[in-house]
């Protein structure tokens, strides 16, 4: 067939037109397709994104949880340590106050002590004194254990196997008594001692019947004689069994025959400090 070259040319131009519409369709087609690839990329990350964003808001959530938990212990711990500490300021105080009142109880029981032992000491010198005219070996004046000690020999008080006071230590009792009646308050034992050798007479069954007639004889003369109250008074004996030297020798017996007349100050004051702490100790115990 035959065509015209005027229809040529428009059916070209249609068949032209057709294969370029058809093209861009085609390019359309692919660009779409790739745009919804990439929207769906996208939503595989958003969806990703969302998943994440929920798990870390549940995990901000369970943090927040758990530090809240965390921040309440903490708070219940520091209150119960704050009491804690209160109550330890409360006991450290009071402790520290008991102490303190401790302290001065016991300053109170050495400036007694101290009292005590001045006043002793001046007992010794007083008796000492009063004593003087006597030598060392008649007599001695010492203090021993937070007591005024008179050591008087038996050459000097008695005559040997004997309680009757010889003048010598008559006179002695009478200066020792002088200081005595100054001294109210200051208690006396007199204590008796023998050496080892057995005595065995019709008044004496043994050296403690001599030992404690003799410290008898002694309170009776200050009691009768010089008006020592006798409430004061205590009278003991050792006999041989408390030495101050040997018995082997003629000069250590002479040493252990002696009396010793203790001076003790009555400690009325310093009892009453120890009395007072130990009820003080005993309250708090309690």
């Amino acid at each position: 067939m035959n065509l015209k070259p005027a229809l040529i040319l428009p059916i070209s131009m249609l068949l032209i037109s057709s294969c370029v519409s058809k093209k861009k369709f085609m390019e359309s087609q692919l660009e779409a397709q790739q745009y919804r690839q990439e929207a769906s990329v996208l939503r595989m990350q958003l969806d990703s994104c969302t998943t994440s964003l929920t798990t870390a808001t549940e995990g901000l959530i369970e943090t927040r949880e758990e530090a809240e938990a965390d921040r309440l212990i903490w708070q219940t711990e520091k209150d119960v340590l704050l009491t804690q500490i209160n109550m330890q300021g409360i006991e450290l105080s009071e402790m520290n106050e008991a102490l303190g009142e401790r302290a001065a109880r016991l300053q109170e029981l050495e400036n007694r002590l101290d009292e005590q032992t001045q006043a002793t000491r001046a007992l010794r010198r007083t008796v000492a004194d009063a004593l003087g005219s006597f030598s060392s070996e008649e007599l001695q004046v010492s203090i021993e254990d937070g007591r005024v000690k008179v050591s008087l020999s038996e050459n000097l008080l008695f005559p040997s196997a004997s309680v009757n006071l010889d003048p010598k230590g008559v006179d002695a009792l009478g200066k020792l008594a002088e200081v005595l009646k100054v001294n109210p308050d200051v208690n006396i034992m007199i204590v008796g001692y023998t050496d080892s050798l057995a005595i065995s007479t019709p008044r004496f069954r043994n050296n403690w019947d001599l030992s404690v007639l003799r410290a008898t004889t002694i309170a009776s003369i200050l009691q009768e004689r010089y008006r020592i109250d006798g409430s004061r008074l205590t009278a003991s004996g050792q006999a041989e069994f408390q030495p101050v030297a040997s018995n082997g020798t003629e000069q250590g017996r002479a040493l252990n025959r002696r009396t010793e007349i203790f001076l003790i100050p009555k400690l009325d004051a310093l009892m009453e400090v120890l009395i007072e702490d130990q009820s003080t100790s005993e309250a708090a115990a309690e």
